[in-house]
């Protein structure tokens, strides 16, 4: 359920962006760097209608927690070149298990595989849009959550 009354989230009064470019946009390069470095199970939950936590979440394994880290570089740069943005927040750098990267209007959840199992994020957010990247796509715009409009 969307909050439409008075109430402002605190992720809109806490947390800022550095710019305004459409979360589905940072959620398709985050998808795009993580295809690069051989992420596998990507998926992108569509959180907008469910959670005010934010509008989109990026989730991906990974085999070895230099490949985690390799993710996580990857998407920082990316989303850096491409759309001027920082994360917001980051977690689990240091431990390379789950890094979590927090950029207000999505967060991004790099797993290795076993703590992916553990957590199982899919499930836990069941109710919300949930899109498969197939470990073959090419790019982000195989992933139909993120082609439509906001």
């Amino acid at each position: 359920m969307r909050l439409t009354s008075e109430f402002t989230p605190a992720r809109s009064r806490d947390k800022q962006r550095k710019t305004q470019t459409p979360a589905r946009i940072l959620a398709a390069h985050a998808v795009e760097a993580a295809l690069g470095k051989k992420a596998h199970d990507i998926t992108v939950i569509d959180m907008r209608e469910v959670s005010g936590v934010a509008d989109y979440f990026v989730v991906c394994s990974a085999d070895a927690d230099l490949q985690v880290k390799a993710i996580s570089e990857a998407v920082q740069e990316r989303i850096v070149e491409q759309c001027d943005e920082k994360p917001w927040h980051r977690e689990g750098v240091e431990h390379r298990q789950w890094v979590l990267l927090d950029y207000v209007d999505l967060v991004v959840h790099i797993f290795i595989s076993e703590k992916r199992a553990f957590y199982d994020l899919e499930r836990l957010w069941g109710d919300a849009p949930i899109e498969h990247v197939p470990d073959t796509a090419a790019s982000a715009e195989e992933v139909a959550l993120l082609q439509e409009s906001e």
